[in-house]
């Protein structure tokens, strides 16, 4: 493996790249790509592709109540759970 970055290879450089877009690194400015249009078209696809992921799935924090509640229900249940049995699970009938 070659270790000067402006020398490496194709499969050098596409096999670092996960780690290099990982670290939150700029992969733009690594020294490969300045000499590599193939690697260049490769990372303009990768960063197309992951646009396209954010669009589909957009982050929604949800309010506070919840994580508030949900950190109530964990306090109780752990409570409860101090004194022996775990509590039954809630068995509900499905309707057809």
């Amino acid at each position: 493996m070659t270790s000067n970055p402006e020398k490496l290879t194709c499969a050098e450089f596409q096999a670092r790249l996960p780690d290099v877009i990982g670290s939150g690194e700029d992969a733009r400015s690594h020294p490969h790509l300045k000499s590599c249009k193939l690697c260049q078209a490769l990372l303009a696809d990768l960063e197309t592709i992951a646009e396209a992921a954010r669009q589909l799935f957009p982050g929604v924090e949800p309010p506070d109540e919840v994580w508030e509640h949900i950190e109530s229900a964990l306090k109780k249940d752990e409570e409860k759970g101090k004194g022996g049995d775990p509590p039954e699970p809630k068995l509900e009938p499905q309707s057809k």
